[in-house]
């Protein structure tokens, strides 16, 4: 059996390998991460909903605005 992770020079402590490792696992699983969505993302300016008005809310003598152009 070989070794995956191999150290050519310098004398690592096993906390600086552990570090490493940790690292390089992050780093392989925010790569797959993407791939594995089947779902492709939604473009949010497509969306028909953006076009829509924002809801009135009725605020002091609103009752008195809405007859005025």
């Amino acid at each position: 059996m070989t070794p995956d992770l191999q150290i050519v020079r310098g004398d690592a402590t096993p906390e600086e390998i552990a570090a490493l490792v940790a690292v390089l696992v992050a780093r392989q699983s925010s790569h797959a991460e993407p791939e594995a969505s089947p779902e492709p993302r939604r473009q949010r300016w497509r969306n028909p909903a953006r076009g829509m008005r924002k809801p009135v809310v009725p605020g002091k003598s609103a009752w008195r605005m809405s007859a005025l152009p």
